[in-house]
């Protein structure tokens, strides 16, 4: 029915054309020109879409079905501003948004009239406060890095910048948070694209992180450059070293940065070429093992001059995290931090599957690292970070109760420096200039203004964290115990962290593993990631890869886009092989080169 009427509109048209025409030609009035115009470009849109044979609606509906297109476009304006609550928003919601615009402004935030939160919803948390609590601090709490094998230790802010590299920001995003981070005196940390003139531009401490791409330190075969390291490690500004495992975005892939963001600073920065796309593997060319991994975090130290080393990594198997723990236990390297990133973090843009499906989430993976690491008798000398979806004062002291030692925050950054969002990180169409490499829009974004910014963030942000501690009748955050941070598990109750968890006693794991880890811990093999030892059960039947099969490749044939085209395009078949180049493992090095980079 709905067909019959768009087609008799068109009729309609097409007679109205030619009476319009007829008008504008016996009376000489410009208007009916401007009407024959009009109607004459309608009917020819609606012939197109009856003749094109791309997109089923518009064939089957000409013109109207152009308003599917429109909305679809709009659909993301229209969700944040006019359709989603305060507390349902994703991944941030509009209350979360709200208080790190006003704090970035400068605003002590408060709501009115209570909280819009169902706390009677099972999962819902609340800290405990105390009867008589305590005066908060007077200056904002520092947590030491540095193990008993690092020279130059480090004093942390509670809440710092997340890994984010110039190239995936923009050169003023970057400067920003480096301006921000220099006025507040906490870190930020570079990304694995490398330490670059941007990050140095204020002076901030910076972390660098090092990921599977080497870049900034690396040989034109992809492989670690041990003396380019050396000297960039040696400045000042470089507070510690990252190596980055994995991250929460997307475990288990590497990185891309497109081709199309690749300006020449960002060539010279990474030391890759221009007019590609810019890969980092999926693991480390230089290490396959646990312990392979701690020689490099011991080459990265002294090659650093006894700066922290760190790893991140998204927790996958807990047998992995045993597999460190006992590795470093053997060689007697030790980490000097350790960066647990949730699967819910999310600057790194990625496949939906990765997104969703894969890694564990913050809480269960933060608790479980730091209670390996008090069973095998490390937790003393190794500091434990918490990333993802830190935002406010309560996230902070949330992630502290449940293990970690102080937090990095990345989208938070980002928001306070301008972001909105749109989620557009990964077409360089970013609206405020945040993820672009896009100039025109880049300008928008005032450093000085964002730098303020970002400094009145993490100042109001961390001092409301002390404050929260304070009204738990708690002077330091070493005070917080598992037991002030509650679950409602039923509606009929609720139970502390100390209750949800087993945590195990300082060194259980090497005397006495109880029932449910002694199997994991056995095991562990500090020569070997991942789940590796054969099962008994729940094996899969009839599982294979189908041999090779000769298949003509289509002629036109292309790769597949990264980026969704904006607009219709022709649809031609896609290559054959579409694995993506950021999966592809790191090649191994030879282990005579891995003994020749030893300094």
């Amino acid at each position: 029915m709905m067909r019959i009427v768009v087609l008799l509109y068109l009729a309609v048209l097409a007679a109205g054309f030619v009476l319009m025409a007829i008008l504008a030609g016996t009376s000489g009035e410009w208007v009916w020109w401007i009407l024959v115009a009009l109607t004459g470009a309608q009917i020819a849109l609606g012939i197109h879409d009856l003749a094109q044979k791309r997109h089923a609606i518009l064939r089957n509906f000409p013109i109207v079905g152009h308003a599917r297109y429109l909305f679809e476009f709009i659909r993301p304006e229209i969700q944040q501003y006019f359709i989603e609550r305060n507390t349902d928003g994703k991944p941030f919601d509009r209350d979360t948004r709200s208080v790190i615009y006003a704090r970035a402004k400068g605003v002590d935030s408060h709501k009115a009239f209570g909280t819009e939160l169902d706390v009677n919803r099972v999962g819902h948390e609340y800290l405990v406060h105390s009867t008589a609590p305590v005066a908060p601090p007077a200056e904002q709490h520092k947590v030491r890095i540095g193990s008993s094998q690092c020279t130059r230790p480090y004093d942390i802010s509670l809440l710092n910048v997340s890994s984010m590299s110039f190239g995936a920001l923009s050169s003023h995003a970057v400067m920003a948070m480096n301006k921000g981070a220099a006025m507040g005196g906490f870190v930020q940390e570079t990304g694995e694209g490398g330490l670059t003139r941007y990050h140095l531009e204020y002076g901030a401490d910076i972390f660098w992180e090092i990921g599977s791409g080497y870049f900034g330190c690396r040989t034109p075969e992809g492989r670690f450059a041990p003396e380019t390291f050396r000297a960039k490690a040696a400045r000042e500004e470089v507070k510690g070293i990252t190596i980055k495992i994995s991250q929460g975005a997307k475990p288990g892939l590497g990185g891309v940065l497109p081709a199309a963001k690749i300006t020449q600073e960002i060539s010279e920065a990474r030391e890759v070429p221009l007019g590609q796309d810019c890969i980092s593997p999926a693991s480390h060319p230089e290490f396959s093992t646990p312990r392979e991994m701690l020689d490099f975090v011991a080459l990265l130290r002294e090659l650093s001059g006894g700066k922290p080393v760190g790893i991140k990594f998204c927790v996958g198997s807990r047998t992995d995290v045993m597999a460190i723990c006992k590795a470093m236990l053997e060689t007697g390297i030790l980490v000097d931090y350790i960066t647990v990133d949730g699967a819910e973090g999310g600057t790194g843009a990625a496949p939906i599957e990765y997104e969703d499906h894969v890694g564990t989430p913050l809480t269960e993976a933060l608790m479980l690292v730091h209670t390996i690491l008090v069973g095998a008798g490390l937790r003393d000398e190794i500091r434990l970070a918490a990333a993802g979806k830190v935002a406010s004062g309560s996230d902070i002291v949330k992630r502290l109760i449940q293990g970690a030692d102080f937090t990095f925050s990345a989208r938070a950054m980002m928001m306070a420096t301008g972001c909105i969002q749109a989620q557009q990180c990964h077409t360089n169409h970013c609206p405020v200039g945040v993820t672009t490499q896009n100039k025109r829009l880049e300008r928008a974004l005032d450093v000085k203004d964002k730098g303020h910014r970002v400094y009145n963030y993490h100042r109001l942000t961390v001092t409301e964290a002390g404050q929260l501690m304070a009204s738990m009748g708690l002077t330091s955050p070493e005070q917080l115990t598992t037991r002030m941070l509650r679950r409602r598990v039923n509606l009929q109750s609720t139970r502390s962290y100390a209750e949800l968890f087993q945590w195990l006693r300082p060194g259980e794991l090497l005397e006495n593993p109880p029932a449910s880890w002694v199997e994991d811990w056995h095991q562990a093999n500090p020569d070997h990631f991942g789940e590796f030892s054969p099962i008994p059960y729940g094996q899969p039947r009839g599982v294979g890869i189908d041999p090779p099969r000769e298949l003509a490749e289509p002629e036109d044939a292309v790769s597949a886009p990264r980026v969704e085209p904006r607009n219709s395009k022709k649809i031609h078949p896609v290559h054959q092989d579409v694995t993506r180049p950021e999966g592809q493992p790191g090649n191994q090095i030879p282990e005579q080169q891995r003994e020749a980079q030893q300094p």
